[in-house]
């Protein structure tokens, strides 16, 4: 039997579900056996052929409760493959080995992870206990928390009302020289200016026809506002006549005036476009996350160009200033290119054992580079990616802001000449599954990060050929190209006091 189908029929279904052979319930502790019998039955290479994620978490759940360490390596490292830019999936793995008694691989798993950059404070976490007591564990946690440090010279720029907003999309008015923020709940655009003060600027209603705002993008060539709504469960006037409705909306930037809109049939269910690239000649490409795919507006009508099913999904879109390649972003596998003259796409390339590309909430294009925003690394950071003359491959990486205070959960963004401005702590978490608001008392004023886009520009950076950690902070303006960590122990020292390994 294929993996996928015993552990979507074995682990995800009700226990109550499962039935004896004659067709009576089975007890729960028989039906508990049955399902751990089949699970201890499975080899090493049948985990191996599996690419069900939330099957693969139950079955890690199922090993985990009954100590079953063989079979949770195992499901651990299949997961890591599937996710490789997870952090917290790796540490998990290490735990793994160490409890195991893997002392080898538990140090060459952290290790890995402090040259990619990861940030972890491990020192008291009893999971490690087992591999104590070494110059490579002391070593491990030094540099590990050395990762976590705050880095950058970014700063908290101002805060939005507190509220049932949910301002998640951003745009830079550059003529205004305002930031342009769009509400997923009631489906309002409006500028905020220097202290965060905000004045309406487009309203949802029945003329217009907008629903939540999810994405914003300016046509400064052209003065236009683009903006990608969707009547989503968060949206306040969601009801049954609108529901899975989502497009572009084309408004005048000076006026707010609604000039058209480009809304996707619902033949195939519903949408949410979550992101919007507009080129420097005003061509629009929008992504629907969920859907894995992306459109192009031409002719008057949203057409799909590219679909990959093979994607976990899009958070992500950016735009080369000569139109010819767009760059996705997908949170777990990272950042893809599509070249748009041949219409073919590509892996950017780069060495993923020393860096991390994931985890990324929003991308954007900015003098020749790639602006990473990664709310879903430990340490949350934002990078400056140089990428290489054919743009197929990353030359160097600069940490602009890492492991920030207002770094709660980074969100969307907005390049505004040579800052960026960042949602700091997107709060959809506070949402339910049905849009519903869970705990008012726990909603914040939404913080507007502002980041050097220029910060150490034209200095080399860390290359793509080395381990990814935060800088030590030097002098405004300067940077110190020696990572704060200590030497590697040399492998006799691995040896714990006792002289046992």
């Amino acid at each position: 039997m294929k993996i996928q189908s015993l552990l979507l029929t074995a682990l995800l279904l009700p226990l109550g579900a499962m039935a004896q052979d004659k067709g009576a319930a089975a007890p729960a502790g028989s039906a508990q056996e049955m399902l751990m019998q089949k699970a201890q039955a499975l080899t090493e290479e049948q985990i191996k052929q599996s690419h069900d994620l939330t099957a693969l978490s139950a079955l890690a759940q199922l090993y985990n409760s009954k100590d079953d360490m063989q079979h949770l390596v195992w499901t651990l490292q299949r997961v890591c493959e599937l996710m490789p830019n997870s952090g917290d999936l790796r540490l998990q793995l290490a735990m793994a080995y160490a409890k195991a008694g893997d002392k080898t691989k538990a140090y060459d798993t952290l290790l890995r992870m402090q040259v990619q950059g990861f940030g972890y404070d491990i020192a008291k976490d009893p999971r490690f206990e087992p591999i104590h007591g070494t110059r490579v564990w002391d070593y491990l946690v030094a540099n590990l928390a050395v990762n976590a440090k705050q880095f950058g010279e970014g700063k908290l720029a101002f805060e939005l009302p507190r509220g049932d907003f949910l301002f998640n999309a951003l745009a830079w008015d550059p003529k205004r020289k305002q930031l342009l923020v769009g509400s997923e709940r009631d489906g309002s655009i409006q500028l905020a200016d220097e202290q965060g003060k905000l004045s309406p600027f487009i309203a949802a209603d029945a003329a217009n026809g907008l629903w939540g705002v999810d994405a914003l993008g300016v046509d400064e060539a052209h003065g236009k506002l683009y903006v990608a709504s969707a009547a989503s469960l968060r949206f306040k006037g969601f009801n049954q006549d609108n529901a899975g409705k989502a497009g572009i909306f084309e408004f005048d930037l000076a006026t707010g005036k609604l000039l058209k809109k480009y809304i996707l049939p619902q033949g195939d269910g519903a949408h949410v476009l979550t992101s919007i690239a507009v080129g420097k000649d005003g061509q629009v490409y929008a992504a629907d996350g969920p859907r894995r795919s992306i459109f192009k507006l031409e002719n008057g009508a949203l057409k799909s160009i590219l679909v990959n099913p093979r994607l976990t999904g899009i958070t992500g879109l950016a735009l080369t200033d000569d139109g010819k390649t767009l760059y996705i972003a997908d949170y777990a596998m990272g950042i893809f290119g599509f070249d748009l003259t041949k219409a073919g796409a590509f892996e950017l390339a780069y060495d993923p054992s020393k860096l991390v590309l994931g985890g990324i909430d929003s991308m954007y294009w900015y003098d020749g580079n790639l602006i990473v925003v990664e709310s879903g690394m430990v340490p949350k950071r934002v990078l400056r990616v140089k990428l290489s003359a054919d743009g197929r491959g990353v030359v160097s990486v600069m940490p602009l802001d890492v492991a920030q205070p207002a770094f709660e959960n980074l969100g969307q963004a907005a390049v505004a000449g040579d800052n960026l401005y960042i949602v700091a702590n997107r709060q959809d978490g506070l949402y339910d599954d049905h849009g519903v608001l869970v705990d008012a008392a726990r909603l914040e004023p939404t913080g507007i990060f502002r980041s050097n886009l220029r910060f150490a520009w034209g200095q080399k950076g860390v290359s793509a050929g080395t381990g990814l950690v935060p800088i030590t902070t030097a002098a405004p303006g300067t940077i110190n190209r020696k990572p704060g960590v200590q030497p590697v122990p040399e492998a006799k020292d691995a040896k714990p006091a006792d002289g046992k390994h």
